[in-house]
């Protein structure tokens, strides 16, 4: 089961370093992994996708919130958080194609980035099954190239992660 934890953090040099190595020496898998400078340009929040029970997670958890300068842990459950994801995604496109592949990014909301004779590519930000689709109708035209940036995330409503 994936679980999405908030990691807020000093933003400081070597902190996301400590995080990956501790998830490494534990053999943790991260599916994915963004960061940036938060709301307080004193912290940085990191966002993780992960898999594995409750057990796992909870172990996860606490390891990660002894580190020194993380300020605090909260997993991000689907059904109270705005999980998206961007995603560039280059095709080949003759002529022929390039209608349908059009007709295909106007339904799924993408931005087309990028026109030349051989190639389009397109921009697009979803949850993880919307980009997957994309990525799938993509495949026919034949996909040169890739580029996603990894889970963003954020708590539904007024509550807001600590600092």
């Amino acid at each position: 089961m994936r679980h999405v934890l908030s990691i807020t953090v000093a933003n400081k040099a070597g902190v996301l370093g400590r995080i990956v190595s501790l998830f490494s020496r534990r053999g943790y898998n991260i599916d994915s992994l963004s960061v940036g400078t938060s709301e307080d340009q004193r912290f940085s929040r990191i966002t993780v996708s992960i898999k594995g029970d409750d057990r796992v997670i909870e172990q996860i958890h606490k390891q990660v919130a002894k580190l020194v300068d993380v300020e605090d842990v909260v997993e991000l459950k689907s059904e109270s958080s705005i999980y998206r994801e961007l995603c560039f995604v280059k095709v080949e496109a003759n002529a022929a194609a390039r209608p349908d592949i059009f007709n295909v990014a106007t339904v799924f909301r993408a931005n087309i980035l990028d026109v030349s004779t051989k190639t389009l590519t397109m921009e697009l930000t979803g949850d993880l099954d919307k980009i997957n689709a994309f990525v799938e109708l993509m495949k026919p035209y034949g996909i040169l190239e890739i580029v996603r940036t990894g889970l963003a995330a954020i708590g539904r409503g007024a509550e807001k992660a600590k600092n």
